[in-house]
């Protein structure tokens, strides 16, 4: 039996349409993101959940239209009209759209718009964990349910969940400025692999997730309660056969011949888009206006075939966006003509397939310069369209995602109108074989890096997560677990505890000095050290003299500065000097506190703490690999390791470390149960020392060396005295 496959997004790829007075019937969507994932060959039964294209108040018609959409694996979301205009209309489009293509100024803010985009996310939700089967793929789209993954993941953990984003992900300093921003991270950090279609994407989203919420990557994965999130940039390719052989279809021969006798003698330059201010529509036809006022020797022998598809031109600012292009082209049209040459042929409506593709063939030059786009498909689609006999120029901004692939078009800023006339220029000079090679080249990379290899990277990837997931799933201390080493301990004579306290025991504050012990803490530590068959070891990288301010009263001993002091007995010994530190380190070292706002140097006895925990967190990283460049060459001089740990750079000594100390207790005593806490990459010596028998425990991130690990460290002292007490 097939696993399935729960493609969930905004609109099936079938919508209805009104036919007579009470019916209806469905047709194909348009939209490269139907076209795309509908042409998908998996080995999953697909299933797609989405609204069906109109409203559909009364029951019974919704009863009817489930029915029919249902036999073809189709589930549709039912929105009332009010619901899915302030949905679609105002958040989606009116807010997320604007601000993710960079038009702040155009982007609407009110409080109903986020609440319906919140009911209907949960709507999707819930439609979608209703019929989804145990342990499904879910594979959401887009910025119209961003929530969806957070509040899938809560109601069936069960499920395996992918993103994959289809617009821009904006820049942090924009995102910011979005008052749902944590919200709408949140809900997307609930899938396991999310993807984008560029590197600037991923990275915009990466830095907002940091800098908001103060999660950090590791790479490209972050986990969160023991999960791991993968991210990726993965750019989404078409059906390239299917555009390739359109050419050979007689409907499309049929309408290259009527359009040839229309525009004989014409080279043609293609325009088609959506209406949307996003696509630069308006600034392509100021070029093309300034192209013709520069190059008065292309009149009568260049024209534009302009396509518009419309969409939401029923919104005042999509409507007064046709208003101005059809009097531009009116304008430009006006001045231009001549007898039998028309300088823009203007299309308003969607084409049919085959009439589409017979423009694809016939124009020269395709010119597609959005102000700002998430790929851009009809780039590829016109690469692919094309032969070698008949070789066409892309002209391609720079600000569409498929940019970072099609490298051999002619690039241009679509802002620059002077570099958009300069590229026309160059398009109809080119030489064939220029324009042949050019073709090629992007033909090479389009038809590789088709939609099903899109598909294909992304399933691989999220099926690496899914088992990535599985792996840590088996680390998490259970119930059941926590009860077996309570057994293990209980039996056991001679015990050895070490616990790390930052993180760990106690958690992270801004202020490390106000990281002192809890109560309930004090109180655990007391009773685990009056047991006679317990050695209770702290093991720190804190300062001794803080250490024994906080737990000094405590019959336990204290291992701090990662070793470098030991408290056995009662008694403090300094097993390690500091090495000398040169004067260009503290040159160094006080450069960087000066310049990184937040930050602090800690001297220690035998080393120093650079601590960045204050900081913003890309700042925070950013200084933190440019401390270690510079300091390496003097550490390695001077003998010193750098150590990083969370939000901290330490300089000490290599000869001691958090496993130097387990390794001394266990030289000098055997232990039938060993047990060792910690959260960060400096207890990584402290697990590797353990004896093959002993028990390691991480909290947070998920470290290789650690056997298991907690998902948080609230749940610490509550696992310690079930497993311990």
């Amino acid at each position: 039996m097939k696993q399935k496959l729960y493609i969930v997004s905004n609109r099936l790829p079938v919508r209805a349409v009104t036919n007579g007075t009470d019916g209806f019937s469905f047709v194909r969507s348009e939209g490269g993101l139907a076209t795309g994932l509908n042409s998908l060959k998996t080995n999953y039964e697909k299933h797609w959940i989405g609204w069906p294209g109109m409203c559909f108040p009364r029951k019974k018609d919704q009863g009817e239209v489930r029915l029919r959409l249902e036999a073809d694996n189709l589930h549709p979301v039912f929105l009332s009209q009010s619901q899915y205009k302030s949905y679609y209309e105002g958040y989606c489009n009116s807010t997320l759209w604007p601000l993710c293509h960079y038009f702040y100024g155009s982007a609407r803010y009110q409080k109903t718009y986020w609440e319906s985009y919140q009911k209907v996310n949960l709507a999707f939700a819930e439609e979608t964990a209703r019929i989804a089967e145990k342990g499904s793929l879910v594979w959401v789209q887009d910025y119209q349910l961003m929530l969806v993954p957070g509040i899938l993941r809560a109601k069936r953990p069960d499920l395996h969940i992918g993103f994959f984003l289809h617009i821009p992900f904006p820049s942090y300093e924009l995102f910011r400025v979005l008052p749902e921003r944590d919200h709408l991270l949140r809900g997307l950090l609930g899938a396991d692999f999310i993807g984008f279609h560029t590197h600037d994407y991923l990275r915009h989203f990466m830095s907002s997730v940091q800098r908001t919420l103060h999660l950090e990557f590791h790479l490209e994965e972050i986990v969160i309660d023991g999960r791991a999130v993968h991210v990726d940039s993965l750019p989404m390719g078409i059906n390239y056969d299917l555009y390739h052989k359109a050419g050979r279809k007689t409907a499309v021969q049929t309408y290259m011949q009527e359009v040839r006798k229309s525009t004989a003698g014409c080279k043609l330059i293609l325009s088609c888009d959506r209406l949307d201010y996003s696509k630069g529509i308006l600034h392509r036809l100021m070029a093309f206006d300034l192209f013709l006022k520069l190059h008065p020797e292309y009149c009568g022998k260049v024209s534009m075939m302009m396509v518009v598809v419309p969409s939401r031109d029923k919104v005042e600012k999509y409507a007064e966006l046709k208003r101005k292009i059809d009097e531009q082209i009116g304008e430009i049209n006006g001045e231009y003509s001549k007898l039998g040459w028309l300088p823009i042929r203007y299309i308003y409506r969607a084409l049919p397939f085959e009439q589409l593709m017979a423009l694809y063939k016939l124009c020269d030059i395709a010119l597609v310069t959005p102000l700002r786009d998430g790929m851009n498909l009809v780039a590829k689609e016109y690469v692919a369209a094309k032969s070698a006999d008949d070789p066409g120029v892309l002209i391609l901004s720079e600000m569409a995602g498929a940019a970072v692939e099609l490298k051999d078009a002619v690039i241009v800023n679509p802002n620059d109108l002077n570099q958009i006339v300069n590229g026309l220029v160059k398009a109809l000079k080119m030489p064939e074989d220029e324009r042949r090679h050019r073709l090629l080249a992007m033909q090479h990379i389009v038809s590789t890096y088709d939609i099903r290899q899109w598909a294909a990277d992304f399933m691989k990837e999220w099926s690496e997560v899914i088992e990535r997931n599985r792996q840590l799933s088996a680390k998490v201390i259970t119930l059941g677990r926590a009860e077996r080493f309570h057994a293990l301990c209980d039996k056991a004579l001679h015990r050895l505890f070490i616990l790390d306290y930052d993180g760990t025991l106690v958690g992270f504050q801004n202020d490390p000095l106000k990281a002192s012990p809890t109560p309930e803490l004090i109180d655990f530590l007391k009773k685990l050290a009056d047991d006679d068959r317990n050695t209770v070891v702290v093991n720190s990288g804190r300062d001794h003299q803080i250490l024994e301010r906080w737990l000094g009263g405590l019959p336990i001993d204290i291992a701090a500065e990662h070793g470098a002091f030991l408290k056995r007995n009662g008694t403090w010994t300094k097993r390690f000097i500091r090495h000398s530190v040169s004067e260009k380190m503290r040159k160094i070292l006080n450069l960087f506190v000066c310049k990184t706002p937040g930050s602090h140097l800690e001297v220690k006895e035998t080393s120093l703490a650079w601590h960045y925990r204050e900081v913003d967190s890309w700042l925070g990283d950013f200084r933190s690999r440019q401390l270690m460049n510079a300091l390496m060459p003097e550490c390695t001089k001077y003998h010193l390791q750098i150590v990083a740990g969370n939000k901290v750079l330490e300089l000490k000594p290599t000869s001691y470390n958090k496993g130097t100390v387990v390794t001394e207790y266990l030289s000098e005593n055997s232990y039938d149960f060993v047990f060792a806490i910690g959260d960060d990459t400096t207890d990584e010596d402290m697990y590797r020392a353990l004896p093959d028998n002993g028990i390691s425990v991480n909290v947070g991130q998920v470290v290789s060396r650690a056997r298991y690990s907690l998902k948080d460290q609230k749940e610490v002292l509550p696992f310690l005295n079930r497993m311990i007490l």
